[in-house]
């Protein structure tokens, strides 16, 4: 059976009705795949595809452990026999963080910050009290070795793609000594590793947390730097001290965390900065290399908190080459290059984006500019020739989800974003007023649809223009069957 067709079927098994809707759900940086299944009985639930077997034993693990000790994660209610389809809680859209994109710093947000905040504690230190780390799936511990692995991550995948010059081996040794100090700082309970906003959702006045199958034992500190530091969020200074003296006040309250606050806060902040170098190593992974545009626009105001951080922090980190290093990479210098330009600056260039059939011929350019780019999609596996999307258009979440996952479209995209990328940012600094990019298939409806928006919206991520995108094989679009 195809996935959907499984989890239709743990659907029908959990609430006697198949499903009557079933919507893939966008995904970020894991090859996990998500559907909202649903009936006309207001029955609803996430249904989960995950390959990593190992990886859903430590969510089923995780879930339950949790769950006894009354901590908000999203309800397991079915399991396929090969435990690579389950079927979850449905907690609905809103994250934490996009509330506080919507709403911004309202009292109300912050409050819902101070309840994952005292969800977390539970986490940490009364189900880490019992946790059982042979359970983790990939590390079992933020050791010394962990830790020196995230900071090769920012050298490699971030700092080395700088093009600058630095003394590479009195930074790797500096690095080395680094993760020893850190690597040692105690206490060791139950890490969530990666918490931060857009993992926890707003459900019916209440904080739930999800994705959390990459916990392991290590320093709580790391989790608090993780939420209330991160890059897009940008909290208040104000709010992070008041959060982080709320979260140390809850520790206080609980038996089973002895805690000091100067011994705490003093580890805290070299764990502040490990998560930012770690979280930029991510974002050079996933946005220079891989060029996912969320992870490329995340750069510019990861460096703004780095630069923050050291300006606060004079005496961190106490290596010198290191300091060096990160004060360099965080220099306004680089952060213009990633800065996205803000629309005043860039509203004389306006951009077009077409998507077109080759049946009908290229696009007219009815400019005086003339020149452009047109990229041929037609090297591309056509979700067209499969019933399941033939009626669709490249619009659609699962003509979408196959062209991400089953074509070479995602390498095709990274090399357009590279060329196209060298013009704007010229005809940007020659304050240009024009440009054209057209993408064409064989019918103009699913290849180069999604070509066309997947450009804008990198386009509008990474340098705040709004594209004007036309599909121009539109009224030909074949969205129902024909009588034959």
């Amino acid at each position: 059976m195809t996935v959907t067709e499984t989890l239709a079927q743990l659907f029908e098994t959990e609430f006697k009705n198949p499903p009557t809707h079933i919507t893939s759900l966008p995904v970020s940086g894991s090859d996990r795949q998500y559907f909202r299944l649903s009936d006309d009985t207001a029955h609803s639930a996430i249904g989960t595809y995950n390959p990593n077997v190992n990886e859903n034993n430590t969510y089923f693990y995780f879930t339950d452990l949790f769950s006894k000790h009354q901590i908000n994660v999203p309800q397991i209610y079915q399991k396929s026999k090969d435990k690579k389809h389950y079927l979850q809680q449905d907690l609905g859209n809103a994250t934490l963080f996009d509330t506080l994109m919507e709403n911004g710093f309202t009292t109300e947000v912050k409050n819902s910050f101070g309840q994952a905040l005292r969800e977390l504690a539970k986490v940490q230190w009364v189900a880490g009290t019992e946790a059982n780390f042979d359970q983790c799936f990939a590390t079992k511990k933020f050791d010394e070795k962990a830790i020196m692995s995230d900071l090769l991550y920012f050298k490699y995948y971030f700092a080395d793609l700088q093009k600058i010059h630095y003394d590479k081996l009195a930074v790797l040794k500096e690095m080395e000594e680094w993760s020893r100090e850190l690597g040692s700082i105690q206490p060791q309970m139950l890490m969530y590793r990666d918490f931060q906003s857009r993992n926890i959702m707003l459900y019916e006045g209440k904080t739930y947390l999800i994705d959390y199958q990459g916990a392991m034992q290590g320093p709580p500190h790391y989790d608090v730097a993780s939420l209330l530091w991160q890059a897009k969020a940008q909290l208040p200074q104000e709010w992070k001290e008041e959060l982080l003296r709320e979260y140390i006040a809850t520790l206080q309250a609980m038996p089973s965390a002895r805690t000091d606050e100067l011994h705490f806060r003093k580890s805290y902040n070299q764990f502040i900065l490990l998560r930012l170098l770690q979280v930029l190593g991510a974002y050079g992974f996933r946005g220079l290399l891989e060029k996912k545009p969320h992870f490329l626009s995340s750069i510019a105001p990861a460096l703004k908190n780095l630069e923050h951080f050291l300006s606060d922090n004079p005496q961190l980190p106490a290596y010198p080459q290191l300091r060096k290093l990160l004060e360099t990479v965080s220099s306004q210098q680089i952060q213009n290059v990633y800065t996205t330009l803000p629309q005043s600056k860039t509203s004389k260039l306006k951009v077009t984006i077409n998507s077109f059939s080759y049946k009908s011929g290229l696009p007219d350019d009815k400019t005086d500019h003339g020149g452009g780019f047109i990229f041929d999609c037609r090297g591309i596996l056509n979700p067209g020739r499969f019933e399941s999307y033939k009626y669709l258009t490249g619009k659609d979440q699962s003509v979408q989800d196959f062209l991400k996952k089953e074509t070479k479209m995602p390498s095709f995209l990274d090399n357009v974003y590279a060329l196209v990328g060298i013009s704007l940012e010229d005809y940007i600094a020659s304050d240009f007023d024009y440009l054209s990019v057209s993408f064409g298939c064989t019918g103009g409806q699913h290849r180069s649809v999604f070509a066309a928006e997947q450009l804008a919206k990198y386009i509008m991520e990474r340098y705040g223009i709004a594209a004007s995108v036309k599909h121009l094989n539109k009224k030909k679009w074949m969205l129902q069957k024909t009588n034959e």
